[in-house]
């Protein structure tokens, strides 16, 4: 019997460079010449609906940067948000493959991503090849870490929550998919990833 039905990828800090973090955000705004910390200030409720499909990039876009004329359009500051996302340099893009390849577990996403970050993210590095489901929190409504996105993970999934393992590098995402009873990994790197999966006979 297979250790495993499911294995869920988180995507930013795991198999990709993280979409919008605070790193990838004070570029762009340092880029573009606006204040960091007006921007911040703004940032954070309108990303939690942008994440949550609550609103559209416009939305958030208005809220946090085009408040005011701007020398520039949305579109130049939505493509300057997508550059962001990048493979990262130790990345779990090859275990995804290699599970993938073997047909023998239901593979996706449980991710944090506003819509369309999240599907230039998809189509830009060909995630659809590999992820049979996306439980991204654009589609799903919640967000990481909060309990009732892993609940609803697992209901959506219809497997027992033991029967899911988890992947993501964030310890308090980790720490909450393993209170639902998930089995959840803290990814570090490629090789450590590898020896954990071995080590539960995922390979």
């Amino acid at each position: 019997m297979l250790p495993f039905d499911v294995i869920l990828f988180d995507v930013g800090g795991v198999l990709l460079t993280n979409g919008w973090d605070h790193k990838e955000r004070a570029a762009v705004v340092q880029n573009f010449g606006l204040d960091a910390a007006e921007f911040e200030a703004r940032h954070p409720e309108p990303n939690d609906a942008w994440e949550k499909d609550e609103i559209t990039a416009k939305e958030y876009l208005d809220a946090t940067v085009f408040y005011e004329p701007r020398s520039f359009a949305r579109e130049d500051f939505l493509k300057a948000i997508f550059a962001q996302s990048l493979p990262l340099a130790d990345s779990a893009l090859s275990a995804l493959r290699e599970i993938a390849s073997t047909g023998k577990y239901l593979v996706g996403a449980l991710n944090n991503e506003a819509r369309e970050p999240n599907e230039y993210r998809f189509q830009r590095y060909e995630l659809r090849k590999y992820f049979e489901i996306a439980l991204s929190s654009c589609y799903v409504g919640l967000r990481k870490p909060h309990p009732e996105m892993y609940k609803r993970a697992i209901d959506i999934l219809g497997r027992p929550a033991d029967r899911v393992l988890f992947i993501d590098d964030r310890q308090s995402n980790v720490d909450f998919a393993g209170d639902t009873g998930m089995k959840a990994i803290r990814f570090t790197g490629a090789e450590g990833l590898r020896r954990e999966l071995e080590g539960l006979e995922v390979f």
